[in-house]
């Protein structure tokens, strides 16, 4: 028998799972998702990009490694509930500092545990991502039915203009490891800390940008490359804020590279569509082919939108030619976009990947190739 008080599931399609309290006791609303890693549970945890959405944890046990402060990807936990079937009841590894259990109720969030998460999975697969409640404790006994209403009365994702609630409230700057090579204006959009570190790696100084910037804000650092991180929301939210400033950093042929909400934001500036997935992509073991070469990438991601663009033709737009350069081969969803006539890519999943695995970690070189290029330009000029 648990010790735990009791929990419910609740999806908006009135389906729901009983389970025992994990975490924090109360209640909480948000985007069911799942995510298919079976590591790295704590970057996921602090990935801004999971902000207002319930994580279902496909793989069983969770938890055994403990929680340390070195891995955090953020400030804090952003996900808004956590659904796991079998947390480890101790915790065994050398770096652990407290339980995940700990930090979980330390930060207010809310979650369940003993549930099917298979099951959980295969429902959001067949019916698509949806808002759902976590119940715990006095709110896990009332009428299953009041439940369904409230979480119909949370808000949705799509449409959800989410990046003020994650950006860094003031600019700060990551130095480079080595020789100051390059000056990036990295716009914080729901970035993680080990993205400004990978181009610091390779000599960049990294001025990390709230999203409130200006594009004087930009020019006034005079940067070798700009760069739009991941992030959690609808893209589509950006049209008047985010994606004039990218049109005129492209028009200065400034070197620009995005990463998921990143690669949204570029491909509206080109004037492409964006779309929600019906369940999305998360975890570490997404097959990625890279279309110039026909390598298969392992690779790491979280989101829910893409970007509308066409596999099958080079595409005109206002700053010149644009082509899909990856594709994700599970679905044939958009993964990345190369211009041709300007500075500019972008991916939709994390090269990063602090958690592992690091087949795309060769993207950061490509962004330092085009800052070197176009600063070679500059000086021929």
């Amino acid at each position: 028998m648990s010790l735990r008080p009791p929990a419910i599931l609740v999806l908006e399609d009135g389906r729901t799972f009983r389970g025992d309290a994990y975490g924090a006791v109360g209640e909480t609303y948000g985007e069911a998702v799942f995510t298919t890693g079976m590591t790295g549970y704590q970057e996921t945890l602090t990935d801004p990009s999971y902000h207002r959405q319930v994580v279902v944890m496909t793989a069983p046990h969770i938890g055994n490694t403990g929680v340390n402060d070195e891995d955090p990807e953020s400030r804090r936990i952003w996900v808004a509930g956590y659904v796991v079937r079998d947390p480890s009841r101790v915790t065994s590894n050398w770096r652990a500092q407290r339980s995940l259990d700990e930090e979980l109720l330390a930060q207010g969030i809310v979650g369940i545990s003993g549930v099917d998460t298979r099951a959980i999975t295969r429902h959001l697969r067949e019916r698509g991502a949806m808002r759902c409640g976590v119940f715990s404790g006095e709110a896990a006994g009332a009428d299953p039915a009041t439940l369904v209403e409230k979480v119909k009365a949370s808000p949705e994702m799509a449409g959800a203009d989410l990046v003020g609630d994650v950006t860094t409230p003031d600019g700060y700057v990551v130095e480079p490891i080595g020789e100051h090579r390059f000056t990036v204006a990295a716009y914080d959009l729901g970035i993680k800390s080990m993205t400004p570190h990978r181009m610091a790696e390779r000599g960049a100084r990294v001025h990390v940008l709230p999203a409130t910037a200006s594009l004087e804000d930009v020019l006034a650092l005079e940067p070798d490359g700009f760069f739009l991180s991941n992030g959690p929301g609808d893209p589509e939210t950006t049209e008047e804020t985010m994606v004039p400033i990218v049109r005129a950093v492209l028009e200065r042929r400034i070197p620009v590279f995005g990463i998921c909400f990143g690669n949204q934001i570029l491909g509206r500036a080109f004037g492409f569509g964006t779309y929600k997935l019906k369940y999305g992509h998360r975890g570490i073991n997404q097959p990625v082919q890279d279309r110039a070469t026909g390598k298969v990438e392992v690779t790491a991601h979280n989101h829910g939108f893409a970007v509308d663009a066409p596999l099958d033709q080079v595409t005109e737009t206002e700053f010149g030619k644009v082509e899909v350069s990856h594709v994700c081969l599970n679905d044939n969803v958009v993964e990345g976009l190369r211009a041709l006539d300007v500075p500019a890519f972008s991916v939709q999943y994390h090269p990063e990947a602090a958690a592992g695995p690091h087949d795309a970690a060769y993207l950061f070189d490509r962004f330092t190739d085009l800052m070197s290029a176009q600063k070679n330009e500059k000086g021929q000029a």
